[in-house]
């Protein structure tokens, strides 16, 4: 992959041959920061990720999340405008120029709606979940598994639709395990790289001779949908106690009941959260399953036989 080249200049930076100004910064995490920028050939924002590279693992995987990107074209999938790579002294720095949805987070959505005592809805639930299935059905017909679902990594657009970011956690879906050390591998790489508490069971302790699928993508859904429902992730106040998370999870969960939720929702929840990874559905069927739950559209009637 040829790389774009990067000039800075006081207050802007040029990608592609094109000039972006430094708007604010937006974010910071690890080893990487986020900068608000505006074009100034389009005037768009834009969202500049730029992650700190101290060796030359730290490109190759900065690389890839740029690749993992260009796979798609989806309504679904935060596309990459531009990526480039930057000397900084002996070390490197990667460039992501992504669209600026701000609408923010799911999370800081529902984190905004609990201040005020809310819930979304189930019809906002449903069409949220359909968007986040859609994006998560591409990802895995392409061979791979997203790996750190969760909603902090759910950005909503500007009709409210669910656009999937952060592809630097993505693998590919079918992982077959043949040896401890393999499996002690994987386990690691998941403790660094998959968020704990919407962590799939099978990834805390990875059996020896046994196949990792995008599965573990269902079960990361189904905490993202409880986190929908009820305001918080179904693990997150056993890892804010220090508890065992990787305990929690081997038990079935408990759903709480409440009267904003329809039974048919619940099973949906229940279905995904299944310790069992054998026992999970796919995507697919959960696409059809969201589908027949839909809510119909304003001035359609639903005649019943």
């Amino acid at each position: 992959m040829g790389h774009a080249l990067c000039i800075c200049s006081p207050g802007t930076v040029i990608i592609d041959n094109k000039r972006y100004l430094f708007i604010q910064k937006l974010g910071e995490g690890g080893f990487s920061y986020v900068d608000l920028v505006e074009g100034l050939h389009d005037g768009h924002f834009y969202a500049l990720k730029r992650i700190l590279c101290h060796e030359q693992q730290d490109v190759e995987e900065a690389q890839r999340e740029a690749e993992m990107h260009r796979l798609f074209n989806h309504p679904n999938i935060l596309r990459l405008e531009a990526y480039c790579l930057k000397e900084r002294g002996t070390k490197h720095e990667a460039w992501l120029l992504l669209p600026y949805l701000k609408g923010g987070t799911l999370w800081n959505e529902i984190e905004r709606l609990k201040d005020k005592g809310n819930f979304l809805t189930e019809d906002e639930i449903l069409q949220l979940l359909l968007g986040i299935c859609r994006g998560l059905e591409a990802i895995h017909a392409q061979g791979y598994a997203h790996r750190d679902l969760k909603p902090t990594n759910i950005l909503l657009g500007d009709e409210g639709q669910p656009v999937l970011m952060d592809l630097g956690s993505m693998k590919q879906a079918r992982i077959h395990v043949e040896s401890s050390r393999q499996a002690l591998a994987l386990q690691d790489w998941a403790a660094q790289r998959c968020t704990i508490s919407y962590r799939a069971p099978e990834l805390f302790s990875v059996q020896s001779h046994c196949v990792i699928d995008e599965r573990t993508d269902v079960w990361s859904l189904g905490c993202v949908l409880y986190a929908m429902m009820f305001g918080e992730g179904p693990y997150d106040m056993v890892f804010q106690k220090g508890d065992s998370v990787a305990l929690a999870v081997q038990n079935q969960l408990s759903i709480p009941q409440s009267p904003r939720h329809s039974s048919a929702l619940r099973q949906l929840l229940a279905s995904m959260m299944t310790v069992d990874p054998l026992q999970r559905p796919y995507i697919p069927f959960l696409l059809s399953q969201l589908e027949a739950l839909q809510p119909p559209a304003p001035g359609q009637h639903t005649t019943q036989i």
